[in-house]
């Protein structure tokens, strides 16, 4: 009777190992899939920006002044990678817990995909001498555009951030991405005079040029850390004295002088702020401006505010302000 008892007495013991086991290797691999899942839509996100977006609005830039049978044939090419893009998006192997993230995913990246289908359509329009007509219609694609930045930023990467937290993944970020270069391209006249190479002219001195007047936030960084907004978490070595690179788009139709930029940096109960004036802007053109802040603690949760004041004249502020999360140390 004594050996049976130790006997079932080590069966049970070996039994609750073996769950524990099991149990811990499907949490492992649980966690794994959702960061695979994580890092194929940063991979996808990155690649709508470097071979659709940048060589798009390359392209769209004094597009008049090209051979438009070049613009034409580059823009096609670039809504087959477009397509191309979507289409791995909705190959995608998608955790059951990541499955309203991919929904919106596969939303705006559908978007995109609508947009691109408009422009190549309406560019060889515009190149044949109609570009005046159809601008309007170039600035409504551009919209599209907005609308599926404003679903990957405000849903997309914050359900998937939600999940890795919850399954104790913290600290993998999920890259961002943001199709439309700036808010200038949702104006007509903005569309036109940037289509055709040929700014408004200039008013006498001391005067707001009737027109679209604005700045655009391109990105933040630290030393080599690209920031990515909240909600992703940045860490960043150097100490509590770090120095943020702005880069700042003239979003706008004209050369604009004395663009504010300031930083905020709360922490520790504290606020820490730094700003710095650029000299001048030109359209469409960026502008890196560094601005140092102190004395912010380290190893403490701190919430880093960059914004670009408004210039004079400017009625949409949108793309002028970010957020980012952070933790700063040596």
């Amino acid at each position: 009777m004594m050996r049976r008892r130790v006997a079932a007495g080590v069966a049970v013991a070996v039994l609750i190992v073996i769950v524990l086991v099991v149990n811990g290797v499907l949490k492992s691999q649980k966690v794994q899939s959702l960061k695979e899942y994580n890092r194929d839509v940063s991979t996808l996100a990155q690649e709508w920006d470097t071979q659709v977006a940048h060589p798009l609005f390359s392209a769209l830039t004094d597009a008049a002044g090209k051979p438009a049978a070049e613009v034409e044939d580059q823009i096609n090419q670039l809504r087959l990678q477009a397509q191309t893009l979507a289409t791995r998006a909705s190959s995608l192997s998608v955790p059951g817990e990541m499955a309203g993230a991919q929904r919106d995913l596969l939303l705006a990246f559908d978007l995109r995909v609508e947009g691109m289908t408009k422009l190549a359509a309406l560019i060889p329009k515009a190149l044949g001498g109609q570009v005046q007509q159809t601008s309007p219609q170039i600035a409504g694609a551009m919209e599209i555009f907005l609308a599926s930045d404003v679903i990957y930023s405000q849903r997309v990467a914050p359900l998937i951030q939600q999940t890795l937290q919850a399954n104790a993944a913290q600290g993998v970020p999920t890259a961002s991405t943001q199709f439309l270069a700036n808010v200038g391209w949702l104006e007509a006249s903005t569309v036109q005079s940037r289509v055709t190479g040929q700014a408004s002219s200039s008013s006498k001195s001391g005067e707001t040029l009737t027109g679209h007047h604005g700045s655009a936030l391109k990105s933040v960084s630290v030393g080599t850390n690209n920031l990515e907004p909240e909600p992703a978490l940045n860490h960043i070595s150097g100490g509590g004295n770090p120095t943020y690179t702005v880069a700042v788009e003239n979003a706008g139709e004209f050369t604009e002088t004395n663009v504010k930029v300031d930083v905020t940096v709360t922490a520790g109960g504290k606020q820490y702020k730094a700003s710095h004036a650029i000299d001048k802007t030109e359209p469409g053109k960026t502008v890196d401006v560094e601005i140092p802040v102190s004395g912010i603690p380290l190893g403490v949760a701190a919430k880093i505010e960059v914004q670009v004041e408004p210039v004079p004249g400017e009625t949409n502020h949108e793309g002028t302000k970010d957020t980012f999360l952070a933790i700063f140390g040596q």
